[in-house]
């Protein structure tokens, strides 16, 4: 994989040449401390709900639909997070075998040292396994380059271990980041993916409510989500993405999408 040369977003150059600013407006003018410091809390403020913002791109490139030339093929891509998971990732494999559907498994590496062999079976069915951090931990967003740098390359090298595949895609846990992901994606060579259209299914246990949504962002180019592990459950106790699946793969069917992984659109 070329890996690129960093460069900044927009937003990241402006928060460096206020904190450039600030520096000196202090050094000349300290009296005025207060305007100072209240011109870097905002921006601080900016960066921080940006990188709550799963969907943003101000923090860097974002793959929150797929590219132009996807989109005109009628290429979709259903994408599916937290696993692996030894009950319900089975019984999704099948489920896309008999629609004949190829999507992308972000994986937590740890999770994917318990069941190595369930990874290697999602790839030898043809699908995709990225990157989902090695421990999907809830401070994730809060750490600094080498924190972020640690976690995402130790899950690069679990996951490549383990299915002969490096991951060229990596979804942040919870879509949350900070303005120093962008920079450590770039040296390790991944994408950053979000998505188009979500659910919610680790907290709605409601299939017809999960469907609806689904369904309303199913189009061209969209890149769809659901979680095979930390799924939601119907009333009758089974994970909403066993529920909801079908009507979606059908939906998909009948407005002519085909579903391709992240990294079929790189080639």
């Amino acid at each position: 994989m070329i890996k690129s040369r960093w460069q900044p977003s927009l937003l990241v150059r402006a928060t460096l040449l206020l904190h450039g600013a600030a520096l000196i407006a202090l050094l000349v003018t300290p009296a005025h401390w207060r305007w100072v410091l209240a011109a870097v809390l905002a921006n601080h403020v900016v960066l921080t709900l940006t990188g709550l913002w799963p969907r943003s791109h101000g923090l860097g490139p974002n793959w929150t639909k797929l590219p132009a030339a996807a989109a005109a093929r009628n290429e979709i891509a259903l994408t599916i997070d937290d696993g692996p998971d030894p009950e319900v990732t089975p019984r999704v494999l099948e489920l896309l075998e008999r629609y004949g559907v190829h999507a992308t498994f972000f994986c937590i590496g740890e999770i994917a040292q318990r069941y190595p062999e369930l990874c290697r079976d999602i790839v030898r069915r043809g699908h995709a396994v990225e990157n989902h951090s090695q421990h999907h931990r809830y401070y994730f967003s809060l750490q600094g380059i080498a924190g972020l740098t640690r976690e995402i390359q130790t899950a690069q090298t679990t996951l490549t271990d383990i299915t002969g595949q490096a991951p060229q895609f990596f979804r942040a846990p919870a879509g949350l980041r900070n303005p120093f992901l962008d920079p450590v994606l770039t040296r390790l060579g991944l994408h950053l993916a979000s998505w188009s259209v979500r659910a919610f299914d680790t907290r709605v246990g409601d299939p017809a409510t999960v469907t609806r949504k689904l369904v309303k962002g199913l189009h061209a180019g969209a890149i769809i989500l659901l979680h095979d592990a930390h799924a939601a459950r119907t009333p009758d106790g089974e994970p909403v993405i066993l529920a909801v699946l079908p009507a979606i793969l059908d939906a998909a069917v009948a407005a002519n999408l085909r579903f391709v992984t992240l990294r079929h659109t790189l080639s």
